[in-house]
């Protein structure tokens, strides 16, 4: 089993910006694949970022890609989502994911592991 477990959301203004933290535990962090998605109310899940085991290989939802950066440290067993440039559509609730097997997948159901997600709300 892996435990994620999400911080750093919260409420900031429009144009602002915010870092997320996923904290990893119970596997060997640098043998998952890690992701964020978010789902703003009524709507959807939708994929937001995903990184590789190494860092190497980086995938990013069109609608946030050049304000959002997903990195992770190994040694940390920590994900990040730094994102800038928010826009009140980008008020949702966060989630940490994880995957056992190494392609970067953006569907929901590609992913094995889950945080309890962190709300982040951007006021225009």
């Amino acid at each position: 089993q892996v435990q994620l477990v999400e911080s750093g959301g919260g409420l900031v203004q429009a144009g602002g910006s915010l870092r997320l933290s996923c904290a990893a535990s119970g596997r060997t962090f640098s043998m998952l694949t890690m992701g964020w998605f978010r789902q703003a109310p009524g709507k959807e899940r939708e994929f937001v970022a995903a990184i590789s085991r190494g860092g190497t290989y980086i995938d990013y939802a069109e609608i946030i890609k050049g304000r959002f950066t997903i990195s992770r440290d190994n040694a940390k067993n920590t994900v990040y989502l730094q994102m800038n440039g928010l826009q009140p559509e980008d008020t949702a609730v966060y989630y940490c994911v994880a995957r056992q097997r190494p392609a970067l997948q953006s569907s929901p159901t590609d992913y094995d592991y889950w945080g309890q997600g962190t709300q982040v709300t951007v006021s225009s």
